[in-house]
């Protein structure tokens, strides 16, 4: 009953869900698996602390067993749904290679534990290697909140930057159909990445179209698919967020990207969540754990009702 705690009472754990190796037996409606690796960032590393901070800032919005009330319905959301921390993946630094290949087997064997997991990075690289661990499925659709592609076929000669993830997925994982990216801003598109997506078919909107016409953009998101929702935390505004290794002005809010998040989870089957990119050092304020904390809080309590169907 770690609910009644105060909020920074330790051990800090994702909602303060009980902490389960993925060395033990254990199964659960949601598992956490932190990714705290940040060794292909181009810019301001930080977020290899991202797991521990959003386990320490989440302790604020821990679930009691009903839930959460919400004001608006006066229902309980994410009741009855099981939560387990399975700790991170601990990265092999400098070898890439070896540090993606644990990631895909401790995503592998979170996969086979739970209904929902959810991979806390890190930077945007590791969902590269998350995704290879969805090999297995036929079709996969991934939807992408972002202000950048992340699209790129090379960077500096480097071919596994976080700038490359969907690129290299595209490539290995057979099922992967499709991506929506929404939120797309900013002075430095790659020209070649960006032909490249649109080739493929992808669907790329930039926030502006978000601003003018949200309705229009989320009768583009895909219906009725097996969906991997990938959540850079610079695709909201830096005056929300500012802890992020490239922060581009003029994001989404808060509540247009749960706006996306929601039809998402509403109309297609979740099969996995991940949050990356956020770089706890770069905000002393601790505003931007709160707000990641709070958004993976929501997005289960939004998935709660769609899993108990």
């Amino acid at each position: 009953m770690r609910h009644l705690e105060l909020a920074f009472t330790g051990p800090a754990t994702f909602l303060k869900a009980p902490h389960r190796p993925l060395s033990e037996p254990w199964t659960a409606d949601v598992g956490f698996l932190g990714l705290p690796y940040d060794f292909a960032v181009g810019y301001r590393p930080g977020a290899r602390f991202a797991p521990n901070a959003l386990r320490e800032a989440s302790g604020r919005y821990a679930p009691g067993p009903e839930g959460y009330f919400d004001l608006e319905t006066q229902t309980y959301r994410l009741k009855g749904v099981s939560l387990v921390d399975a700790g991170d993946v601990d990265p092999a630094q400098l070898e890439y290679a070896e540090s993606f290949r644990r990631i895909t087997a401790a995503a592998r064997a979170l996969r086979k534990r739970v209904g929902l997991p959810v991979f806390v990075g890190g930077d945007h690289s590791v969902t590269y290697p998350v995704l290879r661990a969805y090999d297995d499925l036929e079709e996969l659709h991934v939807v992408q909140l972002d202000a950048h592609l992340d699209f790129s076929d090379l960077r500096n000669a480097t071919r596994y930057a976080n700038s490359s993830p969907f690129r290299r997925a595209v490539e290995d994982v057979p099922g992967l159909k499709h991506i929506t990216v929404i939120g797309l801003r900013g002075l430095r598109t790659n020209p070649e990445a960006y032909r490249a997506a649109k080739e493929r078919g992808h669907t790329l909107i930039p926030a502006t179209k978000v601003r003018q016409n949200l309705s229009e953009v989320l009768a583009q998101l895909p219906q009725g698919k097996k969906v991997y929702l990938s959540f850079d935390a610079d695709v909201l505004d830096p005056s929300i967020l500012p802890g992020t290794s490239s922060p581009e002005v003029e994001g989404l809010t808060y509540a247009e990207a749960m706006q996306v998040l929601r039809q998402t989870i509403a109309q297609n089957e979740l099969v996995g969540f991940d949050f990356v990119e956020f770089a706890p050092n770069l905000d002393p304020s601790g505003l931007s754990a709160l707000v990641g904390a709070r958004l993976l809080a929501e997005v289960l309590a939004v998935w709660g009702p769609e899993m108990a169907l």
